[in-house]
């Protein structure tokens, strides 16, 4: 930061006050115009120095601008959207669960399809349903919503795929009715391009957890 000039102001103040009232001698009126512009000059140096450091000086920005302005490193997300768009089209598989009575022998079909140009992963499981999940970015997170057939909407985001192969997703939050329960947990496992397994965990009411496992095979 540049150094402020000091200036007397009051001082040249006090010289053409005491002038002025001594009377019009002769010579005076010229010491006084030139008094008065050097005041004119001091202050306008003032105002120059004012205004070069005020230029310099950097200008502050909100929390919110600088969030909008930070750029986002969304490769790790981007990543697991793509792998997770490969998925598109549709599937078949059984499910079991460590609850009998979620079971089924029952081959479940499900749908999956892109759409929004890309911005969004339609999952549509017959339950018959059909029950669907929405998977989107959120910023620099893979993101879910869950429209789960009991009333509620689970919100979930993926961890950071380690393997390339697994894309996981933990509970933020499941707004709506949760007298039943709710969906707490998913992991999608990429065996091949025709074969993939979904783990999905449900939460009763009572806090009991249920694990169901879909293995599903491509048929189309």
């Amino acid at each position: 930061m540049r150094p402020r000039p000091r200036i007397d102001l009051s001082g040249l103040l006090a010289n053409i006050a005491d002038l002025s009232c001594v009377g019009w001698r002769k010579g005076q009126q010229e010491e006084i115009l030139k008094l008065l512009r050097l005041v004119s000059i001091a202050m306008l140096s003032v105002c120059a120095v004012a205004h070069g450091q005020s230029s310099d000086k950097p200008v502050a920005s909100s929390d919110a601008q600088k969030s909008a302005a930070k750029p986002v490193d969304s490769s790790d997300a981007q990543r697991s959207f793509d792998l997770m768009k490969t998925l598109a089209g549709t599937w078949k598989g059984p499910i079991t669960t460590d609850n009998p009575a979620w079971s089924t022998d029952q081959l479940m079909p499900l749908s999956i399809r892109v759409a929004s140009h890309g911005n969004a992963l339609i999952h549509e499981l017959s339950t018959p349903g059909p029950e669907v999940t929405v998977f989107y970015l959120d910023g620099d997170r893979l993101a879910l919503l869950h429209y789960c057939d009991f009333g509620n909407r689970p919100h979930m985001v993926a961890r950071p795929s380690a393997d390339g192969k697994t894309v996981e997703f933990d509970l933020v939050d499941a707004p709506g009715s949760n007298q039943v329960g709710h969906v707490s947990h998913a992991v999608f496992t990429f065996i091949d391009a025709n074969h993939h397994i979904e783990d999905w965990t449900f939460m009763l009411a009572d806090g009991t957890l249920v694990h169901g496992h879909l293995d599903f095979k491509r048929v189309q």
